[in-house]
């Protein structure tokens, strides 16, 4: 409003005069001012008690009196209204406070209008507060104080104040009984009228009136002030005009639509315009602020308040009030049901719904709790709208915006994200209201939860939002649910993708995910869900995955994959929770022919029957019924799902979910109990018949392409489940008798058959558990076994051969492997069916699965020159036992007639003695076969014949006598066997049975006969000679044809002639074993170890070599060994070799002996062959497990090669190793446990004893050579060993059982060998894998580096009790190597420091078991003792040691073994003597230069948080270490005393030194902090913890830190904890303020300097108080603020020219913006007179006018800040005195047209403006502001480098021209201040260097 600038004289600063020019030259007016001059200085020296308060007042009234007459001013009258106001500080008695409102009267009286108006600004703020804490006595005072003065004063000026007036009255209508509350609102009313009068005289210039100015200062008042809103209710309830008033109805008009757009525009009611003009949004947030009061009453008395006079129908509402607003009311509104009072809701019920439906024309009654009549929209006779059709025409809209609104908040925190559950679920109460509001709040309220299970930040917020989540979803209807869930997956699935509103910016898949989360994690197991809406949505789920299938422009893109496979997901999941009585089959006939009709041609319809059932229940519809009954979704589903799976075999693309498919039908098969192929004459009418189609001609188009890749196996292994699903839901009858099945079988093992190759196991196991699968299903038990021998005679082009393949071979070795290492074979579905021979466990009359192709395979052992003779024997040979073999062998042996039958009864008939010469023959032709089986088995599987053939035979195998009764036919031979007897072995069988064939002298006349006897018997003599006798010697051979056979052998490797390199091999062994040597100790071969080879010797591998005294007797070899090395070394590394590989690694073995004596130049060669070869295979299997390679085609097995070469590799160390020992000289003594602990005793002992013999340079080398091998071997194992932990990420889901079976055999052989390993070298051993495992940490591979630890813990050889002290040997040969033995010194091969060893040393304990202390701590303690004794060696590794010990000390703890208390005490005196050992060898001030850690950050780290604390880059970071250890120093150091020790070791070395170094604070660091607050929480060490932690504080330099993160996480707690633990750490600080003096400073040589110390130490001390009270909790320095009001005071007198000076005024500030973030309002009552007067000073020195040396441009910047901070936090009081400041009315944005600012801050931006000329050209404070929290304008990000000069321009100016603006959209935007922002600026301002003086 345009305000007449005579009527008002605003000052130029505040500093206004004390006197008028007149007057000055006065005597009496002179006289008069110096009355009040020595009156006033009484305050600051005579102010002891409350009683000598009012003798000042007394005075000081009686030196205003002394005014001469005429006069009408005040001297010193700033002085004077900062005393008066002081003076009604609130703890001062009402006594007092009468006082100084007389003298107020007296001061005012003297004053004329005038006058008084201009002084408003200094006598206002002081009585302002007064009412909310005034007594009785002197409320009436007060009252007549603004009736008399202030409410007759110029409106101009009550315009500027009337927030603050408003606020310092309202407390007067807090109590409706109170006397003073009619006097009160009297006068409200009064002050309103005397601004409306100023307003209308010049109201051509504002289009405000006074009515609407107060109005929205009113409402003003109550958003931002709480305290006050009970007295803005009180008035408003009194003096609100009813906002009700709807426009009346066209008297033409039958809508009330119609009325209101008739009436929109029109202008309203003058009352209501002025609430509302000229920002309705006031209105709307005063009610919204009062809503979210915390007191129950107020929130009442708003709900009242807006039943009567603002209801959801009012034009206000509909015209005026901006959508956004009005949801903001209503959201705010709908809030209040959070309380449950019922009360509340009661009348949020009416507000919502109307008042209740009149009985006739004329009642008009409300059901509002208050009988206040409203003019309601729909009341009239021939217009009438009930609750349900008022709320959801007014109501519903802006309530589910709002409720939106909350539930897609971004919020983390778990009470608001659950806060709109909570309302909607209190709005059910109401079916009116919920019944709208839930189904538009239900799909977005899902979703929410759904989005915050990937954003929760913790398990229990997320269970909280759950929780709440759930019981709204419980309390929701299930149609509405299901609906809504219906909507979404119909929608998901369709082609052209129309999405459902709620949910349009999901893609399908996240709404299918929003679907599956939903039905996964709330409760959907009611009865009606069950019965009616689950089987029918999954109905249309089918429904609508068929039509996706079907749709002829669906192109199957990899994007709609995931979304399939959820929605069968889904369907399952739903499916599942059916009860399988809802889909019982129906007797009906009629029915369910109807329903096939329906299935066949109205799937489409069906769908839109369930979508419209379900839009019927949606609007209400109480006729809605199922479209379906139970058995029509039963057919239905059935119908669908079939031609689904059918669809799916018939599109290849589909695999990847077919599988769900085919699970789904499944279930519904097993559960619906239908039959898919009926029984009756035609078996192809049944439900299953379109899948068992399709299934066929998926098939018959994969044989089309007749090859290896003819289906993927996923396609397989669903097609097989598909068959297991329909043999599961036919009748046996059904399913023997369908000729499909026969024909699709064959074809489906062809397709499984490809998949079982050992060269590629990628899914063998599976495969070949499909394999039994389908011979579970087979209707002919023959089929499988069939099948399996068809496919073995089959070459690569599928044409069937007379012998087995040689691949056909390897693919039944792996079917037989993994039909025994299947741990479950599917339940035969036949009964009696023929079995596999794993589970013949007693003889069957029906055919063994695997026994014709079993014998077709031992067949090839008749044809010793094929290569599947090789491939046989190897596979026998590699079987752990042929026990069943054998038995089978044996079954089918005793079966044979010729056995069975007896040879010759007594008495023959000539019929008996006639045989059938043809039947003999084959009778014996069978036993010969069988018998040459086994003898052939005999010869080529010795390494595990023994144990078969020594098994005991079963009894059922000799039980004939059943059989030969049966018979009744006599034979030639016949075995009896006693079964009583005690059991028979086979070997004794199988001699017993080849006797009795050698001893029968058969007579028969046939030739034929005669001569296959013959053969027999000449098989069962040499059968015997395998059974009973040893190998013959072997035939010399002494011809000289080596050197050939080796070029030959070579020749023979180059083009993978393998059959010709067996032959050669044998004879080049023979001829070199002849010539070799005559001593016969050598003709005895080395054996390759097997798995049952124990280690013998801790200090040589598992081959054993018997010496004796002619071991050393050799003939030295006639031949060329490099020829023969390169042979063998390219044998052994060729890839066409592995099928043979076992038998050059023989052949390896038997040639090392002629190596004896240049042992070590073919070591290396030879374990480089090995490595590489290993390496390459192990390369070439990880690729065919990761999908990106085939495997070589025809390759050996990879794991049979692997084994090999492994072997061979052991094999060639162990020779070495022998003959390196030999060489040595040394005896190899077996090592208990018990002398491998006590070690030290003799490595300390022998530290002077001399070798026994000298080690020579060869033996050196020779060593050396053999160390570098095993290290190579270590290598190799390890990779291998490691598989299983590192490849079972990348390995697919379909071959994680192959993964599974390959890794384990891998893992468990190369164990093998590495126990080996470590069993000759462990020291050597270790340190090769300590290597690795630093190499793995340096890269950050924290899965592998853990691997090292679980192959330490998996290995015996490497048990703690051996690998620790290994460990300790290997940090002694680097760092003291003399006190060791030779024979436990490191050979140093590893490039490993002793830091690296120490680091590895802690870790490896630290993953130790607890229990292992036991084996280790006898070293462990004479380790530490040794290293005490002489600590200079281990300088670099001692604060590792120390976190090792440490540890020890920790798992002692946890065990219970020992003399617990001795060993406590030992660690406990190690620990301390370690901790100074460790500072006296190195010092820590030598590393100070630089900070402690190299790993230093901003933030802290808490090792106290994790187990296990990263490791420090830096070994020497000892700072960390301790850190990391002290939290559990009490589990260490048990002893008080020895823990008062370590803390001031601790304290002495760590800190002191650290905070007394010239880098101090920059060595500060996150780990030092942590030590001082660990230490804080140990009683022992609080005295040396708080000396520490004064020394760092009390340092000049300490804020100079620069990293804030480390004072907000370490300083404050540590500070936080100095303060509760010393009380007198504030009243220390303020003792060292001294008070500003001038005397003896103004001339000297020292003055300046002095003075700049002085200001130095205020500046520092101050900011120590405000660190202080930042770091505290919230007023936790209320008892020191009286001493700390008094130093502000003192402070603030200072000058430019006095010590401290003036410059310390920025501190101060500081010292203020800390006391108001951190201390309640209700305690600084008697700081605001101070900070009110220091404000507006420090603020008017910007005026041009004004030069103030007092108050420089930091000073003023900091004056600033702390505005910007009263501003953002508004504390209640300081809004009294806002308008002194700030624009705080509505002028701050609709301001007239000749407005003219009285606020300080608005008029020094004008200004300053005007000086300039120009806007401003600086930033802008604003630039970049965010919505949600109200932050400080003012930052020091918006400070920046800008320099001092620049910074009133640049900053200030800019900050000045906005704050107003600011300060009121923040109010309006109801943003809750950021205090954190604020200290965190504040924080800034304190550490900032550049600052100080």
């Amino acid at each position: 409003m345009p305000v007449n600038a005579s009527q008002t004289v605003r000052p130029n600063s505040p500093a206004i005069p004390d006197e008028a020019g007149a007057n000055r030259k006065d005597k009496g007016y002179r006289r008069y001012a110096s009355n009040v001059e020595r009156a006033l200085s009484l305050f600051d020296t005579a102010l002891q008690e409350w009683a000598d308060y009012i003798a000042f007042l007394g005075r000081l009234l009686k030196a205003l009196q002394s005014k001469p007459s005429g006069t009408t001013d005040v001297p010193h009258k700033a002085l004077v209204a900062k005393r008066l106001s002081q003076c009604l500080d609130p703890p001062l008695p009402s006594g007092v406070h009468q006082k100084a409102l007389e003298v107020y009267a007296y001061v005012f009286s003297t004053l004329d209008r005038d006058g008084l108006s201009r002084d408003l600004p200094l006598y206002l703020p002081g009585l302002a507060p007064t009412l909310s804490f005034a007594s009785l006595s002197v409320k009436p005072t007060l009252l007549s104080l603004f009736e008399t003065f202030i409410s007759p004063l110029d409106p101009v000026m009550l315009r500027s104040a009337l927030k603050a007036i408003t606020l310092a009255l309202l407390p007067g209508l807090e109590e409706e009984t109170s006397e003073e509350f009619e006097r009160t609102l009297s006068l409200l009313n009064k002050i309103k009228s005397a601004v409306g009068q100023g307003l209308e005289r010049n109201i051509g210039h504002s289009n405000v009136s006074g009515d609407q100015y107060y109005w929205q200062s009113l409402f003003l008042a109550s958003i931002t002030s709480p305290s006050r809103r009970q007295g803005a209710l009180a008035y408003m309830v009194r003096e609100l005009p009813p906002l009700g008033t709807s426009i009346r109805p066209h008297p033409g008009s039958n809508h009330a639509e119609e009325s209101e757009m008739r009436g929109v525009g029109r202008k309203l009611p003058t009352q209501i315009e002025a609430v509302t003009t000229p920002e309705p949004g006031l209105l709307v947030r005063c009610f919204a602020a009062g809503l979210q009061d915390e007191q129950l009453l107020i929130q009442r008395g708003f709900l009242d308040l807006l039943v009567t006079h603002l209801p959801l129908h009012s034009a206000v509402l509909r015209q005026k009030v901006v959508s956004r607003d009005l949801e903001l009311l209503v959201a705010a509104a709908a809030a209040v049901v959070v309380r449950r009072e019922m009360s509340l809701n009661r009348r949020l019920w009416t507000w919502f719904l109307g008042p209740e439906a009149s009985s006739g024309p004329d009642d008009s009654t409300s059901s509002s709790p208050d009988s206040t009549p409203t003019i309601t929209p729909a009341r009239s006779s021939n217009l009438q709208l009930s609750q349900t059709e008022y709320f959801e025409r007014y109501g519903l809209a802006p309530l589910v915006s709002g409720v939106l609104k909350m539930v897609v908040d971004d919020s983390l925190k778990p009470l608001e994200k659950a806060r709109p559950f909570r309302i909607c679920l209190s709005l059910m109460d109401r079916w009116e209201i919920g019944g709208l509001v839930v189904p538009q709040i239900f799909l977005p309220a899902m979703e929410s939860v759904w989005q915050y299970q990937r954003l929760a930040p913790s398990k229990e917020a997320l269970e909280e939002v759950l929780r709440s989540a759930n019981v709204f979803f419980d309390a929701i209807e299930s149609s509405l649910i299901w609906a809504e869930l219906t909507k979404i997956v119909i929608g998901a699935l369709k082609t052209k993708d129309p999405k459902p509103p709620e949910v349009d910016l999901l893609s399908p898949k996240d709404r299918l995910d929003l679907v599956l989360f939903v039905i996964t994690n709330f409760n959907i197991r009611e009865e009606e869900m069950l019965a009616i809406h689950i089987p029918m949505v999954t109905l249309a789920l089918i429904i609508s995955l068929r039509l996706h299938f079907e749709a002829p422009s669906n192109t199957f893109k990899e994007s709609v994959f995931p979304v399939i496979e959820i929605a069968f997901d889904i369907a399952i999941h739903l499916f599942d929770l059916i009860p399988a009585k809802i889909l019982k089959s129906g007797e009906e006939k009629e029915p369910k022919a109807r329903s096939n009709g329906r299935q066949k041609d109205s799937s489409p319809q069906t769908l839109q029957e369930i979508q419209d059932f379900y839009h019927n229940l949606q609007r209400g519809s109480e006729d809605a019924t199922p479209p379906l009954d139970n058995t029509n979704v039963r057919d239905l589903l059935l119908h669908n799902a079939t031609q689904v799976v059918a669809h799916g075999l018939e599109v290849p693309i589909q695999v990847a979910y077919l599988e769900k498919e085919v699970a789904f039908l499944d279930k519904l098969l097993r559960k619906a109990r239908v039959s898919s192929l009926e029984d009756d004459e035609e078996p192809d009418n049944g439900a299953l018949v379109p899948v068992m189609s399709s299934l066929s001609t998926a098939l018959d188009a994969g044989v089309a392409k007749n090859g290896i890749e003819m289906l993927p196996f996923p396609t397989l292994a669903v097609l097989v489940s598909t068959l297991e699903m329909m043999s599961n839901a036919s009748p046996s009858k059904a399913w023997n008798s369908n000729h499909r099945v026969r024909q699709i079988l064959p074809n489906l093992l062809t397709g499984l058959w490809t998949y079982i190759s050992p060269a590629r196991p990628r899914h063998s196991v599976e495969a070949v558990r499909c394999l039994w699968r389908v011979h579970s299903v087979s209707p002919d038990v023959r089929l499988v076994e069939g099948s399996i021998a068809t496919l073995m005679l089959q070459d690569e082009d599928g044409h069937r051969a007379q012998n087995v393949k040689i691949e056909g071979a390897r693919r039944f070795a792996t079917v037989w492997a993994h039909s025994g290492s299947t741990a479950k074979i599917p339940t035969d579905r036949r009964l009696n069916s023929g079995r596999s021979l794993h589970q013949s466990g007693k003889r069957i009359k029906e055919p063994i699965v695997l026994a014709q192709p079993l014998l077709l395979l031992l067949d090839s052992l008749f044809d010793p020159k094929t290569e599947l003779f090789m491939f046989t024997v190897s596979w026998l040979q590699s079987l752990s036992s042929i026990q069943l073999i054998i038995d089978f062998l044996i079954d089918r042996l005793d079966a044979s007639p010729y056995l069975a039958h007896e040879r010759y009864s007594a008495a023959r008939t000539d019929e008996q003695e006639i045989l059938d010469k043809t039947g003999a023959s084959l009778e014996v032709d069978d036993c010969l076969y069988y018998l040459q089986t086994i003898l052939n088995i005999t010869k080529h599987s010795t390494a595990n014949i023994s144990a078969s053939l020594a098994g005991k035979l079963n009894a059922t195998n000799t039980n004939r006598d059943k059989h030969t009764e049966e018979a009744g036919v006599s034979g030639p031979v016949k075995v009896i066997v006693d079964i009583e007897e005690p059991a028979m072995t086979v070997q004794s069988y199988l001699t017993q049975v080849c006797m009795r064939i050698l001893e029968d002298h058969h007579q028969e006349q046939h030739g034929g006969v005669r001569q296959r006897i013959s053969v027999l018997q000449q098989t069962s003599a040499s059968l015997l000679k395998q059974l009973l006798l040893a190998p013959s010697s072997t035939m010399l051979v002494a011809m000289n044809l080596e050197e050939s056979l080796i070029g030959m052998l070579s020749r023979a490797v180059e083009q993978s002639d393998n059959m010709l390199q067996l032959p050669l091999m044998d004879v080049i062994l023979i001829i070199l074993k002849t010539r070799m040597t005559k001593n016969d100790a050598l003709f005895t071969p080395h054996r390759r170890p097997t798995s049952r080879d124990t280690i013998r010797s801790a200090s040589q591998l598992s081959v054993s070599t018997e010496k004796s005294d002619k071991d050393n007797i050799s003939v030295e070899p006639f031949i060329q060994t490099s020829a023969l090395l390169d042979c063998l070394t390219f044998g052994i590394s060729s890839p066409s070799n592995h099928p043979i590989l076992e038998l050059w690694i023989r052949f390896l073995d038997n040639c090392l002996p002629f190596y004896s004596s240049n042992a070590f130049q073919v070591l290396m060669p030879l374990v480089d062959t090995f490595s590489r070869s290993i390496e390459s295979v192990f390369q070439d299997l990880q690729a065919v497990f990761a999908g990106t390679s085939r495997g070589p085609h025809g390759a050996g097995e990879p794991i049979t090669v692997l084994n090999a070469l492994l072997g061979g590799l052991e094999q060639v160390l162990a020779r070495g190793h022998d003959q390196l020992l030999q060489d040595e000289g040394h005896s190899v003594a077996i090592k208990s446990p018990e002398q491998v602990q006590g070690f030290f005793g003799n490595m300390v002992s022998g530290v002077f004893a001399s070798e026994a013999q000298k080690s020579r340079p060869t033996t050196a080398n020779n060593r050396l050579t053999v160390l570098l091998c095993f290290k190579d071997a270590v290598r190799v194992s390890f990779n291998m060993w490691s598989w299983g932990d590192s490849g079972l990420g990348s390995s697919p889901r379909n071959a994680s059982a192959s993964f599974s079976y390959m890794s384990i055999r891998l893992r468990n052989r190369t164990r093998r060998i590495l126990e080996h390993l470590f069993a000759a070298e462990a020291l050597e051993c270790l340190e090769t894998l300590v290597e690795f495992w630093h190499k793995t940490e340096a890269e950050g591979g924290m899965v592998e580096s853990s691997t090292v630890f679980n192959l330490l813990h998996a290995l015996e050889a490497s048990r703690p009790k051996n690998t620790i002290p290994a460990l300790f040997n290997a940090m002694y040969s680097r760092t003291n190597p003399n006190v060791l033995d030779p024979i436990r010194k490191s050979t140093l091969t590893s490039e490993l420091s002793d830091i690296n060893l120490a680091i590895f040393l802690v870790a490896y304990t630290r993953s130790m078991e607890d229990d292992a202390l036991d084996e280790i701590w006898t070293d462990c303690m004479t380790f530490l003792r040794d290293v005490l004794g002489n600590p200079l060696p281990h300088r670099q590794t001692l604060p590792i040691l120390l976190e090792f010990t440490a540890i020890l000390g920790e798992k002692i703890d946890n065990t219970n073994f020992g003399e617990q208390r001795k060993m406590r005490r030992d660690i406990g005196d190690l620990f301390v003597r370690l901790l100074a050992a460790t500072f006296t060898i190195k010092p820590l001030a030598f590393s100070q230069d630089l900070p402690l850690s190299t790993n230093e950050e901003k933030g802290l780290h808490h090792p106290s948080d994790f187990p296990e604390p990263p490791r420090p880059n830096e070994p020497e970071d000892v700072v960390a270490i301790i850190a990391s250890i002290l939290p559990k120093i009490s589990k260490i150091l048990v002893d008080t005393d020895r823990i008062t020790a370590a803390t001031t070791t601790i304290s002495t070395q760590v800190l002191t030194p650290t905070f007394r170094w010239k880098t101090f604070p920059r060595n500060v660091t996150g780990s030092l902090l942590d030590i001082m607050r660990t230490m804080s929480r140990i009683p022992e060490a609080s005295k040396s913890w708080r000396k520490d932690v004064a020394e760092a504080f009390n340092d000049p330099r300490f804020f100079h830190t620069n990293s804030l993160d480390l004072v907000w996480n370490g300083w404050a707690p540590i500070l936080r904890q100095w303060t509760l633990l010393d009380k007198e750490r504030m009243p220390e600080l303020l003792s060292r303020l001294s008070s500003p003096t001038s005397a003896g400073i103004m001339f000297g040589v020292g003055a300046s300097s002095a003075r700049l110390e002085a200001d130095r130490k205020t500046q520092l001390n101050l900011r120590r108080i405000a660190t202080l009270m930042l770091s505290a909790d919230n007023d936790m320095f209320v008892v020191n603020l009286g001493g700390l009001q008094e130093k502000v005071v003192d402070l603030m007198t200072a000058t430019a020219a006095s010590s401290p000076s003036s410059i310390t005024r920025s501190e101060v500030y500081m010292v203020l913006r800390a006391l108001i973030l951190k201390t309640s309002p209700v305690h600084l009552a008697s700081f605001w007179p101070i900070v009110n007067a220091e404000l507006y000073d420090a603020l008017s020195s910007l005026y041009p006018t004004e030069t103030h040396d007092t108050y420089n441009t930091s000073c003023v910047l900091q004056a600033a800040k702390l505005l910007d901070t009263l501003l953002t936090i508004a504390p209640d009081d300081f809004q009294l005195r806002e308008w002194l400041f700030v624009t705080d009315t509505i002028d701050a944005v609709y301001r007239p047209s000749d407005w003219r600012p009285v606020a300080l801050v608005d008029g020094l931006a004008e200004t300053l403006d005007s000086r300039a000329g120009a806007p401003h050209s600086g930033i802008n404070p604003l630039a970049g502001a965010q919505q949600g929290l109200r932050k400080p304008l003012l930052t020091s990000a918006v400070v920046g480098d800008v320099p001092m000069e620049s910074m009133v321009d640049r900053v200030l100016r800019p900050f000045l021209r906005q704050l107003s603006i600011n300060a009121f959209e923040s109010t309006y935007r109801m943003e809750a201040p950021d205090r954190q922002a604020c200290c965190d600026d504040l924080l800034h301002d304190l550490f900032d260097e550049s600052t100080l003086v």
